[in-house]
C-alpha cells in the first residue's frame, strides 16, 4: 500500500509537456503549486519540462531525469510530484532512480482528498478512490518478491501469488466500500425526498476548485464552512438553510470543486456527493472571473456535469452563473462585466458577485428566485374568508403574484406552484379549486 505523506515533506514538482499547445502557462503552474500547498508540503522547486519522446519506463529520461535527481538531492526533497499520469512501472522506476517517494497528479489529488475528508461519507469516498487507484499499482509494493521461478514444476513465483492474494483482499474491501456508499446514496435519497416533501427548493453551488464557492456559501447562509484560498478546501457536501425573497426557506448545497484532468475513478467514487447537483432545483455555477483561464475552467466543469447527466440519464437542472471574485479586477473590468451580465446575451443568466465583499449578493438572490419561479405553473385560486389557512399556505410555499379582495370578502390569488406543491395543495385543501391560468 502507498504510505501516507507526512506534512513536513519537502516537494519538488515537474510538469511534463510534449506538444507546443500543451505548454503549461502561469495559471497551470500556480494551480499545481496550490495543490502542493494544500497537501501541506514545502515546495522546493516547480518547473515545466518539455518531453519530446516520453520514456516508456520512466516517462522522463536523459538530462531531464538527471537534472530532477540532482535538484531533489540538493533541495533535500523526500517527495517528487510529476504533474501527469504515471503508469505503475514508471512510478516505481522513478522512485528507484530518485531515491524518494513519487506521486502523479491523481495521487496528489487523492492525498489532498484524504486530508480534507471529515465526515464518514467523505472518508468512505476517499478510501474507495484510493483503493481503486492502488489496485493497479500493487506491483510497486511487492517488487522484493520474484514474479517467475523456473524448475521444480512451479508455474509462478511467490511474488505473483502474493499479488493475487493482495488483489483479492483489495477487491473485498472495494466491494464492502461500495455497499457502504450505496447505503449513503439511499440515505441521501431519503433526505432529498424529505426536503422536497417539505417544499424546500434545493440550490447547489458548483464550479472549479477555488472559485469561491464556500465563501459564497457562507455569505448566503451565514454559516461558517471552512473556506481557504487553496484547491479542494471543501470536500464533504454541506447543506444549510437559505432565506429566499418571496419564496421563503430553501436548501443551499456546497459541493466539491472540479479541476482539469480530474481522474475518472474520482468522479465515480464521489458520485453519492455529486448526485446532489443532479437532484437540485437550480445550479449556481460559481466562476472566478479574475482568472485568465475562466472560460477553460467553465468548459471543465460543464464536461463533468454532462458526464453525470449522461450516466444518470436525467436532465441537468437549470443553471445560472455567479461571476465571482470581481473585487480582484479593475473598475473598468468590473463595469464591463456588469454590462455583459445585465445585457442577458450570455448562454445562461448571470450576476456579478464578490463573495468576499458581499457585492451582488442581493442580485444573486433575486436571480435565484426568478429562475425558480420561471419553472412554476400559474394558478388562480378563489378563497373565502374562512380559508385563511389555505391563503397562508400559498404564501409560504408558492410565489404569489397578485391578490384581489372582493366586496364580499372573497380573495382571488394568482400564484405560481411547482407540480409537487400543486399536488400537496389539492390534498390538503381538496374543497378549493385550482384554475390554471
Amino acid at each position: 500500500m502507498v504510505d501516507r505523506i507526512p506534512p513536513e515533506d519537502r516537494a519538488g514538482v515537474v510538469i511534463p509537456w510534449t506538444q507546443p499547445s500543451e505548454r503549461p502557462d502561469a495559471d497551470r503552474l500556480s494551480e499545481t503549486a496550490g495543490l502542493v500547498e494544500a497537501l501541506g508540503c514545502n515546495l522546493t522547486f516547480l518547473r515545466a519540462e518539455q518531453v519530446r519522446k516520453p520514456n516508456a519506463s520512466h516517462l522522463l529520461s536523459g538530462g531531464i531525469l538527471e537534472r530532477l535527481k540532482n535538484d531533489i538531492e540538493a533541495g533535500g526533497c523526500n517527495l517528487a510530484v510529476i504533474d501527469a499520469n504515471l503508469s505503475p512501472v514508471q512510478q516505481r522506476n522513478l522512485e528507484n532512480v530518485l531515491g524518494c517517494k513519487v506521486i502523479d497528479r491523481t495521487g496528489l489529488i487523492l492525498e489532498i482528498f484524504g486530508l480534507r475528508a471529515r465526515t464518514k461519507e467523505g472518508k468512505l469516498q476517499v478510501e474507495l478512490a484510493r483503493l481503486s487507484y492502488e489496485r493497479s499499482r500493487l506491483v510497486r509494493t511487492w517488487t522484493h518478491l520474484e514474479r517467475q521461478r523456473g524448475g521444480g514444476g512451479f508455474l509462478s513465483g511467490p511474488g505473483e501469488t502474493q499479488l493475487e492474494a493482495d488483489r483479492r483482499m483489495l477487491d473485498r474491501q472495494l466491494a464492502s466500500l461500495k455497499a457502504d456508499l450505496d447505503e449513503v446514496r439511499r440515505t441521501r435519497g431519503l433526505q432529498r425526498s424529505g426536503r422536497r416533501q417539505a417544499g424546500f427548493p434545493v440550490i447547489a453551488l458548483v464550479g472549479y476548485t477555488n472559485a469561491g464557492k464556500s465563501t459564497l456559501f457562507n455569505r448566503l447562509t451565514g454559516a461558517n464552512v471552512f473556506a481557504r484560498d487553496m484547491p479542494f478546501a471543501t470536500l464533504d457536501p454541506t447543506i444549510r438553510r437559505i432565506e429566499l425573497p418571496q419564496i421563503g426557506d430553501g436548501a443551499l448545497v456546497d459541493t466539491v470543486g472540479f479541476i482539469s484532468d480530474l481522474p475518472t475513478h474520482l468522479i465515480d467514487s464521489f458520485r453519492a456527493t455529486l448526485e446532489e447537483t443532479l437532484e437540485a432545483d437550480l445550479l449556481i455555477h460559481v466562476r472566478d472571473r479574475s482568472s485568465p483561464h475562466d472560460e477553460d475552467r467553465k468548459a471543465d466543469v460543464m464536461k463533468v456535469l454532462r458526464r453525470l447527466q449522461e450516466e444518470g440519464d436525467v436532465p441537468l437542472p437549470p443553471i445560472v452563473e455567479a461571476w465571482n471574485k470581481v473585487d480582484l479586477l479593475s473598475q473598468d473590468m468590473q463595469q464591463a462585466l456588469q454590462i455583459s451580465a445585465r445585457s442577458g446575451l450570455g448562454s445562461v443568466p448571470a450576476v456579478v458577485t464578490s463573495a468576499l465583499t458581499g457585492e451582488g449578493i442581493d442580485d444573486l438572490l433575486n436571480l435565484i428566485v426568478a429562475s425558480i419561479q420561471s419553472e412554476l405553473e400559474t394558478y388562480r385560486v378563489s378563497l373565502k374568508p374562512q380559508d385563511g389557512a389555505a391563503r397562508a399556505w400559498l404564501y409560504e410555499h408558492g410565489a404569489v403574484q397578485e391578490e384581489e379582495v372582493g366586496t364580499d370578502g372573497t380573495v382571488t390569488v394568482e400564484v405560481g406552484l411547482t407540480p409537487k406543491h400543486r399536488g400537496q395543495f389539492e390534498t390538503m385543501f381538496s374543497e378549493i379549486d385550482l384554475l390554471e391560468v
